[in-house]
């Protein structure tokens, strides 16, 4: 009886820790599932915004008090994140639309170049960051732990989830994205900026990212090439969710985080990886367009 009740404590802690991952790579994926199925544009820099988000919580750290830096580093995450992404918008991406072999080779420059000068700003090893001390306990539920700084990320992705859809929903802003993103044409012809729009969503899903690395460095280290282990299952997320559809990236995270908290329990890490891989393959032999597959004529197209 008590080996059984251990290993269901196991089992919910680890599924605990898969949900709080799972927080972090819904903020990641959602901001390329907007990329994509706006501008149908490959970022493979996009898990550099969140090794600068992480990078930016650990210079906060560095500089303000405990208690109060974290008031700092999640809107500087945010900020730093959606400037830089803005920044590669403009001078590199803007430039290569309709070339998607040219634009995915020059963000992964870009990315490479990030990853080296975070290596020569703070150093191959990793930087942690402490949490706040109203942060630093746990709740115990029986033999099960719930720390704080996990409950308080995962709190933090789902608000920002929801502040996007708000944003989507009842913002001018927000409205002519997702005319831009289901008629690019249509939206041009009504008077839309569609190049302005296109600016907006790819800023916005770097600052997503962004705020996601100030978050993970609550609970793991920061180092130059964190953003890399996030990028792939990112992409992931963002096939099994549907093309273009941000619900179905934030679904989609949840039941992979979950998943291979589960496997990871059960097997090794890399066997995990491998048995998670195969199970989304065979997931798209069944629904080839993913769990929520998004409606634009922008994708109809491809």
């Amino acid at each position: 009886m008590n080996d059984i009740m251990g290993e269901w404590a196991f089992f919910a802690n680890q599924t605990f820790n898969g949900l709080s991952v799972a927080s972090i790579l819904a903020l990641v994926a959602v901001g390329l599932a907007m990329s994509f199925g706006l501008q149908r544009v490959i970022n493979m820099a996009h898990g550099e915004w969140l090794m600068l988000g992480g990078y930016m919580a650990y210079l906060a750290h560095q500089v303000l008090p405990l208690p109060l830096y974290l008031l700092a580093a999640l809107p500087l995450g945010f900020v730093v994140g959606a400037l830089a992404a803005l920044l590669l918008e403009v001078a590199v991406i803007r430039h290569l639309y309709g070339r998607p072999l040219e634009t995915l080779l020059a963000t992964w420059g870009v990315s490479l170049i990030l990853q080296q000068a975070a290596r020569n700003a703070f150093g191959p090893v990793g930087v942690e960051v402490a949490a706040p001390t109203w942060l630093a306990g746990t709740i115990h539920l029986g033999e099960i732990s719930l720390p704080w700084v996990r409950l308080f990320v995962i709190g933090l992705a789902a608000a920002a989830l929801m502040g996007l859809a708000a944003f989507l929903r009842h913002t001018t802003l927000g409205l002519q994205l997702r005319a831009v993103s289901q008629n690019r044409e249509m939206a041009a012809s009504l008077g839309i900026h569609t190049r302005g729009v296109d600016a907006v969503a790819f800023a916005l899903g770097g600052g997503l990212a962004g705020l996601a690395g100030a978050a993970l460095a609550l609970i793991a280290p920061v180092t130059p090439t964190v953003g890399q282990s996030y990028i792939v299952d990112a992409f992931l997320v963002v096939i099994l969710g549907g093309v273009g559809s941000l619900g179905g990236a934030a679904l989609a995270a949840l039941l992979l985080g979950l998943t291979s908290a589960t496997l990871q329990g059960l097997t090794s890490v890399s066997l995990a990886k491998v048995i998670l891989l195969f199970l989304v393959v065979l997931f798209l032999q069944l629904r080839p367009r993913g769990l929520l597959p998004s409606r634009t004529r922008a994708l109809e197209e491809v």
